[in-house]
């Protein structure tokens, strides 16, 4: 198995070091059912604004729903068909707009959705599966074919398998996996008491 942990300046929890964004599936290796259920439980979990948990979720399960499957893999962008359609599972993420208990815009869906999403991707870390989240998608198409109301927003595609070996992907999405990862310093990120004063590392 192909690991890319980050270097960092200090020591960090393993889950999140281990955590990357494949394009290697397995495809013929399905998610089992247990294992689902722990990635949407995970996602549940996630900490949200007044706990509104604005997140939605459309699982598409190769295995038990072909036709929900296909549709799906048919709305992302051609560059994330070549390597996600060996992906055993695709999840559409959507947020409500407005909170529940009192109709209002809610101004921190989004970021909500994200904490859940990610939590859902620590989760997969955790029981040695990857997963790779996905902003190159159809947004109108998604909503037409999945009958999303009108007051939700798709955030996101997440892919979700076990990792294969390099010999499924292409000669570019290979040397893409292989990269090595890299991230702004913590100096350009993270600042102390002042925008002027970059934290020290």
């Amino acid at each position: 198995m192909l690991e890319k942990p980050a270097q960092t300046k200090v020591t960090i929890h393993n889950i999140i070091a281990k955590r990357w964004s494949p394009c290697a599936f397995e495809s013929g290796k399905p998610i089992k059912r247990e294992e689902l259920l722990a990635l949407l439980e995970a996602a549940r979990w996630a900490p949200s604004c007044y706990g509104d948990q604005p997140w939605r979720y459309i699982v598409c399960d190769k295995k038990t729903n072909l036709s929900a499957w296909v549709k799906l893999l048919s709305c992302l962008a051609d560059a994330n068909q070549v390597w996600a359609k060996n992906a055993p599972l695709l999840i559409l993420v959507t947020h409500i707009n407005n909170f529940g208990h009192n109709g209002r815009i809610n101004r921190w869906a989004a970021y909500d959705t994200g904490a859940s999403v990610e939590n859902l991707i620590l989760q997969a870390v955790s029981m040695g599966l990857m997963a790779h989240s996905m902003g190159g998608f159809d947004i109108t198409k998604v909503g037409e074919i999945f009958n999303i109301p009108p007051d939700f927003t798709a955030m996101t595609v997440i892919a979700v398998g076990h990792q294969a070996e390099l010999t499924v992907l292409d000669s570019n999405l290979k040397e893409r996996e292989l990269a090595t990862r890299e991230r702004l310093p913590l100096n350009k990120l993270f600042f102390e008491g002042d925008w002027k004063n970059p934290i020290a590392s």
